[in-house]
C-alpha cells in the first residue's frame, strides 16, 4: 500500500531539467500527432506500390484510428498498473518499433497491421505527455505547460500532409514512417534520463476482461462505420446498419458494466466531475466542428476550385501562425483571466470565421481564402489551453492521465463524427442545389439558353454543351453545399458558448501566490 508521502505529488521541475523535459515530452507528441496526418496524402503511392485500390488504402488511415481510439481511454488504467514514465517510455519505443515495421511492410495486409499497432501504442502518450508536463511546472504555470503543449498538437497536424506530400514525391513513402525512428529514440532517452526517478506510485489493479473486449468491439465498429459510413452509402447499407447496431448495443453495455465494475478499465465516474464533463463536452463538440470543416475546405478547393493539393495545404498552414505565437502567452496569464472568458471567446471567433467562409464564392481568390485561415489560428490559441484547463479543474494528480485520456478519446470521435457528418451534410446540401439550378436551365431562361447557343456557335455538340454547363453547376452548388456547411457550423459554435459556463473551475493562482500541491489544473 503506498504511503501518503509516496502518493503526494512530485515537486516540480526546475531550471535545464524542465525545459529538456518539456522538449523530450513535446518531441514524442509532435511525432505522434504528425503521424496521425502525414499518411492521408501518400494514400495514392501507398496504394500503387503494394497493388491495391485506393479504397483499400484507406485502411492505412482507418486501422491507426480505430487502435488509437481504444488505446485512449485505457490509458488511466495502464498508468495505475505500470506506472506512468514506464508506460509512456514503453509507448513510445513500441511507436518506433511499429513506425520501422510500417516502412518494411512487403503488403497492404501487414501494413495495415503494423499501422494497428502503431495506433494502439500511441494511444497513451499524448494523455501522459500532458499528466508529466503537468507535474514538471508549478501550478501557478500550469498554463504555461498547457500552452506550450498545445503548440505541438497544433503544428503538428498543418505540417503533416505538407511533408508527407514532400518526402512522397521526393525521396519514398516508407520515409514517412523511417523519420519517426530518430526522433522517438531521442524523446524515449531524454524522458528516461530526466523522469525515471519521477515514476508515479503503482496498484495491482485486476484486468477488467469484458469492459476491455466490450471497448473494443463497440468503439472499433463506430470507427469503421464513421470511416467507411460515405463509401457505403451509409443506412442504405446493410453492412452500416450491422455496425451501427454493434457500436449501439455494445456501448449501452459496456457503460453498464463500467459504472458498476469495481476496478474499471475506464473510469467513467470523472463524468461525475461538473467541470470535467462540460469541458469534454465544449472540447468535444468544438473539436468536432473545427475539424469538420478542416477536412472540408480542402475538399472544396481541389475537387471544385482546382487547386493542387500542394496548393489547398498551403493554404491550410497558416492557421498555425497566431496559434504558435499566441499559445504560450495564452497559458502563461490565463490565471488572470476567468478560462470560460477565453474559451467563450475562441468560439466567437470560430462563428467570425465560419460566417466569412459562408460568403466564398466561385471567385474567391488565394487572399480571400487565406484571411479566415489567419484568424482562426487566434481561436484556436484560446480553445485549447482554457478547456483542458477547465476540464482537468480539480482532478488529483494521478488522476490526470485518466481525465487527459477519456477526454481525449471523447474528442477524437467526436472528431470522427464531424468530419463524416460535415462531409455528409456537404454532399446532400451540394445534390439539393444541383437539383434547384438544374431546373432553371430550360428554353425559357434567356442566359441559359443564350450561353448553350455560344458554345454551340462555337462548335460544341449539344452533348457536349449541356455537359459543359453541367460542371459549372456542380462547382456552384458545392460552394452554396459547403456554404450552407459553414453557416450552420458557426451558429452551433454560438449555441456551445453557454455549454462552458456550465462549468465552474478553481482559481488557477498566480505566481507568487500560497497553493497547495493540487491547486490549479493539478
Amino acid at each position: 500500500m503506498a504511503t501518503l508521502a509516496q502518493s503526494a505529488p512530485m515537486a516540480p521541475l526546475q531550471g535545464s531539467a524542465r525545459l529538456w523535459g518539456t522538449i523530450a515530452l513535446s518531441l514524442a507528441t509532435f511525432m505522434n500527432v504528425l503521424d496521425s496526418s502525414i499518411a492521408n496524402v501518400s494514400l495514392p503511392a501507398i496504394a500503387g506500390d503494394l497493388g491495391v485500390s485506393t479504397n483499400q488504402g484507406t485502411w492505412v488511415i482507418t486501422s491507426f484510428g480505430v487502435a488509437n481510439a481504444i488505446a485512449l481511454p485505457l490509458t488511466g488504467w495502464l498508468s495505475q498498473r505500470f506506472g506512468q514514465v514506464r508506460l509512456f517510455i514503453t509507448s513510445v519505443l513500441m511507436f518506433v518499433l511499429a513506425s520501422w515495421m510500417c516502412g518494411l511492410a512487403p503488403n497492404m495486409t501487414m501494413l495495415i497491421v503494423f499501422r494497428a499497432l502503431q495506433g494502439f501504442v500511441a494511444g497513451p502518450m499524448i494523455p501522459l505527455s500532458q499528466g508529466l508536463l503537468l507535474s514538471s511546472y508549478p501550478p501557478a504555470l500550469a498554463g504555461l505547460a498547457m500552452g506550450l503543449w498545445a503548440i505541438t498538437t497544433l503544428v503538428a497536424p498543418v505540417l503533416g500532409p505538407l511533408l508527407g506530400g514532400w518526402i512522397t514525391d521526393n525521396i519514398n513513402w516508407s520515409w514517412i514512417f523511417y523519420i519517426n525512428i530518430p526522433v522517438g529514440l531521442l524523446s524515449a532517452f531524454m524522458v528516461w534520463s530526466i523522469y525515471h526517478k519521477r515514476e508515479s506510485v503503482t496498484h495491482k489493479l485486476p484486468i477488467d476482461g469484458v469492459g476491455l473486449g466490450l471497448l473494443v468491439l463497440w468503439v472499433g465498429a463506430l470507427q469503421i462505420m464513421l470511416d467507411k459510413g460515405k463509401e457505403l452509402d451509409w443506412f442504405h447499407s446493410p453492412e452500416v446498419v450491422g455496425l451501427g447496431l454493434v457500436a449501439l448495443v455494445g456501448g449501452a453495455f459496456f457503460l453498464a458494466w463500467e459504472l458498476t465494475e469495481e476496478h474499471p478499465v475506464v473510469d467513467l465516474r470523472l463524468f461525475k466531475q461538473r467541470n470535467f464533463w462540460s469541458g469534454t463536452v465544449a472540447i468535444a463538440m468544438g473539436y468536432g466542428l473545427f475539424f469538420g470543416n478542416v477536412v472540408l475546405l480542402p475538399l472544396w478547393l481541389q475537387q471544385f476550385m482546382g487547386y493542387p493539393s500542394i496548393d489547398a495545404g498551403m493554404l491550410l498552414a497558416p492557421v498555425g501562425l497566431f496559434a504558435i505565437i499566441l499559445s504560450p502567452i495564452v497559458g502563461k496569464n490565463i490565471y488572470k483571466v476567468d478560462p470560460r472568458y477565453l474559451a467563450s471567446f475562441a468560439f466567437l471567433v470560430f462563428a467570425l470565421v465560419l460566417i466569412m467562409r459562408s460568403h466564398f464564392n466561385t471567385q474567391a481568390d488565394f487572399g480571400t481564402i487565406l484571411i479566415p485561415t489567419l484568424i482562426q489560428g487566434i481561436a484556436m490559441s484560446c480553445f485549447f489551453i482554457p478547456l483542458s484547463v477547465i476540464l482537468l479543474s480539480g482532478i488529483a494528480p494521478d488522476k490526470i492521465p485518466a481525465a487527459s485520456g477519456l477526454s481525449s478519446f471523447v474528442r477524437i470521435v467526436a472528431g470522427s463524427f464531424g468530419t463524416s457528418i460535415a462531409t455528409t451534410v456537404w454532399q446532400d446540401r451540394a445534390a439539393m442545389h444541383h437539383a434547384q439550378l438544374a431546373e432553371s436551365i430550360n428554353s425559357g431562361n434567356f442566359a441559359a439558353t443564350q450561353v448553350l447557343t455560344g458554345m454551340g456557335s462555337a462548335g460544341f455538340t449539344p452533348e457536349q454543351a449541356l455537359a459543359q454547363v453541367n460542371r459549372l453547376v456542380d462547382q456552384q452548388s458545392y460552394m452554396l453545399g459547403a456554404n450552407d456547411v459553414f453557416f450552420a457550423s458557426a451558429l452551433i459554435f454560438l449555441l456551445l458558448i453557454p455549454v462552458v459556463w456550465l462549468s465552474r473551475p478553481k482559481r488557477v493562482p498566480a505566481v507568487g501566490d500560497p497553493v497547495d500541491a493540487g491547486a490549479g489544473a493539478h
